[in-house]
């Protein structure tokens, strides 16, 4: 439902269902999009997408008759399987504000709208970066899709204008139109899995309120999610971007970089995918000493969130294998064999010999990808002590 204060945001709103048959037809008419598509489809699939897609008259329409089908045969192909746990954390009246570890540019938010419309609840907005929508007719796929853009690299006027812009859209969605939102706990993906929440995001957050910090977050009705992979098909693009940034601290990524990590994310193994909704964190927040500065209450908020999702990953037998390995211990031996240990040492060789990258630290790649596997159960058994 539009009204004028929601017109306020036309910049980096998603598309509302008035907008999605003329949008459809944008898309349907791109000779790029079809020199995208085709040579991943048989000729007669792409006449019965374009006719799938003309039939969507809502936001809903194409979620449903579109992207579901689409990515449920892409994880069916990758042979992806995705399981999740903890709904009674999504009933009530009240929309949330999902804050969940990230992984994968696309797949994270995707798997959960993908759940939500399997589960017959509301789908989510998704907050993404307008690094990856370059492209037109992407730019218009991921806003029918119900993303909002974040907008980034902008001069720092413009930048805290931004901030403060999106602070209020994402309260408006929240609280006012009584829509849920999925957005990443920090900026771009965790490298090494070590998850935590940037006290610059609920900062962010908080600015439409930004005398209470603490009842502004209340407000939001905030649930962590923990999102594990299996596999992570970029972990050796992860590895090697650590590397570069070591070896060059200036070093940025360009769009072709994205891509890449995209279509590998995408397209790569991540055998079993589960994702777990957190308790809803306001109960904590009650307990919280109000009489903090601002910079303890949001430092105090991250901590919360952080254990919530620490304490939520689900296992699988490499990332016990990979705890060890980065510790130097036997911890959890009793969960692996050697022949798991062997098995994930060559696994780990395997990814560190795709990577391409000038004076090559072997040693330090190798480190990276096991850390990748080992840091959710660090943080778990640190979580487990608070």
């Amino acid at each position: 439902m539009e009204n004028n204060l929601d017109r306020n945001f036309d910049d980096i709103r998603p598309l509302r269902d008035s907008e999605v048959e003329a949008t459809i037809e944008k898309i349907t008419s791109d000779a790029y999009f079809r020199q995208t598509v085709v040579p991943y489809i048989e000729t007669a699939t792409w006449k019965n997408l374009i006719q799938t897609m003309k039939r969507c008259k809502t936001v809903y329409d194409f979620q449903r008759m579109v992207t579901c089908p689409i990515l449920l045969k892409l994880f069916d192909v990758t042979q992806t399987k995705i399981n999740s746990s903890n709904w009674n954390s999504t009933k009530g009246e009240r929309s949330q504000l999902y804050i969940s570890n990230h992984r994968d540019i696309i797949l994270d938010a995707a798997i959960l709208n993908i759940l939500m419309l399997l589960n017959k609840r509301e789908t989510v907005e998704i907050a993404i970066g307008d690094n990856l929508l370059i492209i037109p007719w992407v730019a218009d796929i991921v806003r029918l899709n119900k993303s909002f853009i974040v907008k980034r690299n902008l001069p720092i006027k413009q930048l805290l204008e931004n901030i403060n812009h999106l602070s209020s859209y994402i309260s408006h969605t929240v609280i006012e139109r009584n829509q849920s939102i999925w957005i990443a706990q920090r900026e771009g993906r965790a490298k090494d899995a070590n998850d935590r929440t940037q006290i610059s995001v609920l900062k962010m957050l908080s600015l439409y309120n930004k005398n209470n910090p603490l009842e502004a977050l209340k407000d939001l009705n905030i649930v962590p999610i923990s999102i594990s992979y299996e596999y992570d098909p970029c972990d050796y693009l992860k590895a090697k971007e650590s590397q570069m940034k070591r070896d060059d601290p200036d070093h940025k990524k360009t769009f072709f970089d994205d891509v890449e990590n995209m279509k590998t994310g995408i397209m790569g193994y991540k055998g079993r995918i589960h994702l777990q909704f957190g308790r809803p964190i306001n109960n904590k927040l009650e307990l919280l000493d109000k009489d903090m500065d601002k910079a303890s209450i949001l430092s105090a908020i991250a901590s919360v969130i952080d254990t919530e999702i620490h304490l939520n990953y689900l296992f699988f037998t490499h990332n016990y294998i990979a705890y060890d390995l980065m510790t130097n211990t036997h911890t959890f031996a009793g969960k692996y064999s050697m022949v798991d240990r062997n098995s994930f040492e060559k696994y780990v060789s395997k990814q560190v010999d795709k990577i391409e990258v000038e004076n090559k630290d072997e040693d330090y790649l190798r480190s990276k990808i096991i850390q990748m596997y080992g840091n959710t159960v660090k943080n778990y058994v640190e979580a487990l002590e608070k």
